[in-house]
């Protein structure tokens, strides 16, 4: 068995717009997505059914191209989301959404247990990728803001 840790991150991020709306715009993927969020990359969408999604997803960074396929299940009576990483890097990591009335829109409720593989750094070094990978994602997720933004107008 391969050693790995966890590393927990979480934030929120506002939405101008009713929790039922965000949601369904939220879990609307589409292949485009990727370039939504500021990355060059491409999505292809499988839906098994009405509340399964297989997201196989290629993005390029710093180190070229990286294949994740993520079992994506949908809460509707909850306004929520999983995302279970089921191919690439981070094999078994698993992500949180759910969107809850805020004000006189709604908010974004993420929470991410990143899988990694090795030996575990120090706590100082984890709490390091945390904070990084806080920082990345929820900037995705403050483009994707602004486009449901002009979307939902």
């Amino acid at each position: 068995m391969q050693t790995s840790y966890s590393v927990r991150y979480s934030f929120s991020q506002e939405f101008d717009a009713p929790a039922d709306r965000a949601y369904a715009w939220c879990v609307d993927y589409k292949p485009d997505d990727w370039t939504i969020m500021g990355k060059n990359g491409r999505r292809e969408i499988e839906r098994l059914n009405e509340d399964t999604i297989i997201l196989t997803d290629t993005v390029v960074g710093r180190d070229g191209p990286v294949t994740k396929q993520r079992l994506v299940r949908l809460n509707r009576d909850r306004l929520a989301w999983t995302n279970t990483h089921i191919g690439g890097p981070n094999l078994h990591s698993q992500f949180w959404y759910q969107v809850v009335p805020s004000g006189k829109g709604s908010r974004l409720d993420f929470t991410g247990l990143q899988i990694n593989y090795g030996r575990r750094p120090s706590d100082e070094e984890v709490a390091r990728m945390a904070a990084e990978l806080a920082r990345d994602d929820s900037g995705m997720w403050r483009l994707l803001a602004e486009e449901m933004r002009k979307d939902l107008k």
